[in-house]
């Protein structure tokens, strides 16, 4: 009854981190991780990471199949932005299995807390939707990409909330096309993580697979309602800042309290 009772609440929880990856192409772990610690029980904070991340690149990759469909992707963008940060990726996870578990959520909810507040001082910018990747801004691409897979690797997240301003800030797109577009590197990120965890047998399968199966249809439903409110100037940017403000100063207060703040 009990693993009942906790694949219920993970195939939930991953709905709601699948609705937030489909409507701001982020949210995955930062929401995913506290869910699986705080709501699914998941005790060990390293086991709720690795866990966390397969999910979030199994969702990622939903998401993606429906802004390819709506055309909200930059393809050449987001492979470069990827390809740059995989090896970031793996070099953050590994250092970041090092890091006591609190003390990681910690400085996670900090950094996010300083994502937020730069995103909402931006949103009047609406970005140019014809922009192209090419030699002019590529190394400025591949700085961001590579900065944000070590980040994303380290706090074992999808990286969302990281890749849509980082592409954002070294493209100058829109946000919307930003969300369709991190999407590829949420996935990829999300997947490099959760190897390198599952390589250390940190990852709970029963659990990714309840996660995995809520996100799909919590995916669908994002996706759709990011293309509607990208049609009302900088609301699409507050929604996605507002979520990052709230969840990191709860993760603040919970993790502080956790490792006596």
């Amino acid at each position: 009854m009990l693993d009942i009772i906790r694949s219920a609440l993970a195939a939930a929880s991953g709905a709601l981190v699948g609705f937030s990856l489909g409507l701001v192409g982020g949210g995955g772990s930062i929401l995913a991780v506290p869910l699986m610690v705080y709501v699914v029980g998941v005790s060990n904070p390293h086991v709720a990471i690795g866990t966390s991340a397969l999910a979030v690149a199994a969702n990622g990759a939903t998401g993606l199949l429906t802004h390819a469909r709506a055309r909200t992707i930059k393809w050449r963008c987001a492979a470069t932005y990827a390809s740059a940060g995989i090896a970031g990726a793996l070099v953050g996870s590994m250092a970041g299995k090092a890091v006591d578990g609190q003390r990681l959520l910690f400085l996670f909810a900090i950094v996010m807390a300083v994502v937020g507040v730069l995103m909402l001082r931006g949103r009047a910018d609406t970005g140019n939707p014809n922009v192209e990747c090419n030699r002019e801004n590529f190394a400025k691409v591949v700085a961001y990409g590579l900065g944000t897979g070590t980040f994303s690797g380290f706090f074992g997240i999808g990286g969302g909330f990281l890749i849509v301003p980082g592409l954002v800030a070294s493209t100058g797109m829109p946000i919307i096309h930003a969300v369709g577009s991190s999407l590829v590197a949420v996935t990829a990120f999300g997947l490099t993580t959760a190897l390198n965890y599952a390589a250390s047998d940190l990852v709970n399968w029963p659990l990714a697979g309840a996660f995995i199966a809520g996100g799909v249809l919590g995916g669908l439903a994002g996706a759709r309602l990011a293309r509607y409110l990208s049609g009302f100037h900088g609301l699409l940017t507050t929604v996605f800042a507002t979520l990052i403000l709230a969840v990191s100063a709860y993760l603040l207060w919970k993790s502080a309290a956790a490792i006596g703040l």
